[in-house]
């Protein structure tokens, strides 16, 4: 899921603020959910195969909108070139991993790690794209998200190196590769005037084409099949994959990138609550404690404290002046989710 703004294309409709709500909420549930489907999914098919069906089917729904709405597509090459860098980082790797991962670890611990998304973008936008600079109180709050890390996996338990280690680290490496591909947005395809719609469309489609040619590769192994596996599969590739990505980026556009990525905190409480109540996982406390801690993170990474002080004090003194300000800082730092 991507929070990094996209210039304002002329003819995209602009919604209403309940429709907008609506839109957030449900992009939470379903990314939420996520996590459920592909454990469901995993049951039958294999991880790349999980990969590959959402990829083909989200391909597939976008595509049907964009011809729909008749859209263009974009006819400059550089813009074709960032969209398959983004295709492999944002889609094709960390989908891969997250299904690899989700065969050793919980769908809830899963949708945990997602959420460290924001930290992975703040690290990867100051240290590897280099589109912003932290402050002191943004490096700290990578190093409470690392701490909140350490606190889920949990060392004290024991490190025997498992699969279930190296899962969860497979899946740190899915959302450092989110986290690349939020600062890669921002720093080259942030002004290319393509709707939502597009956007995703490319993202998605471009995605779904490496993966069909990998078809030989990865994808021709036996499958087992069942309504639940099919149904997992679809609602992962058409909502998860399809449709959530353009809510999620109408949400962008009218709300900012600073609160549409507050979806950050839904995913992780309907993955959890799914994942116990569906398919009867167990939580240890160090789980959500350690989330807890990376969510505080997140909100210092993102300076949202310093920006919230800053509204409230600014508020009464002059109050337009100080709207302009915060909208202009909400124009983003690190912000992100997944998702997945």
């Amino acid at each position: 899921m991507s929070t990094t703004p996209l210039a304002q294309n002329p003819t995209d409709a602009v919604p209403s603020q309940l429709s907008v709500a609506v839109q957030f909420v449900l992009c939470g549930l379903i990314w939420g959910s996520s996590f459920l489907f592909m454990k469901v999914a995993l049951e039958g098919i294999s991880p790349a195969q999980v990969a590959w069906s959402r990829l083909i089917l989200g391909a597939l729904v976008l595509g049907l909108f964009v011809t729909f709405r008749r859209e263009r597509l974009p006819r400059r090459l550089r813009i074709w070139g960032h969209m398959t860098v983004l295709a492999v980082t944002f889609c094709v790797v960390p989908f891969l991993l997250f299904s690899w991962a989700q065969q050793h670890v919980t769908s809830g611990l899963a949708s945990i790690y997602n959420a460290t998304t924001p930290i992975m973008t703040a690290i990867m936008a100051a240290l590897v794209l280099r589109v912003e600079k932290l402050k002191g109180l943004q490096i700290a709050g990578i190093g409470l998200g690392i701490v909140g890390v350490v606190v889920i996996i949990g060392p004290w338990q024991g490190l025997d190196l498992s699969q279930s280690l190296i899962a969860q680290l497979a899946i740190l490496g899915a959302t450092a590769c989110y986290g690349f591909s939020l600062a890669y947005m921002r720093r080259f395809v942030s002004n290319t005037g393509m709707s939502a719609l597009m956007f995703s469309f490319l993202n998605i489609g471009l995605a779904a084409a490496i993966m069909a040619l990998l078809t030989p590769v990865l994808v021709l192994e036996p499958v087992r099949l069942d309504p639940w596996i099919i149904v997992s599969v679809v609602l992962l590739g058409c909502l998860g994959t399809g449709i959530a990505y353009i809510w999620n980026q109408n949400t962008v556009r009218a709300w900012g990138p600073t609160r549409a990525s507050t979806v950050t905190y839904i995913t992780p409480l309907v993955g959890v609550v799914l994942g116990v109540v569906i398919l009867g996982e167990r939580l240890s406390w160090n789980e959500p404690a350690g989330a807890l801690v990376v969510f505080l993170g997140i909100l210092l990474a993102q300076d949202r404290l310093r920006l919230r002080r800053r509204a409230r004090h600014a508020e009464g003194a002059d109050a337009p002046a100080a709207a302009s300000r915060t909208r202009e800082a909400a124009v983003p730092r690190a912000s992100a989710p997944s998702g997945r």
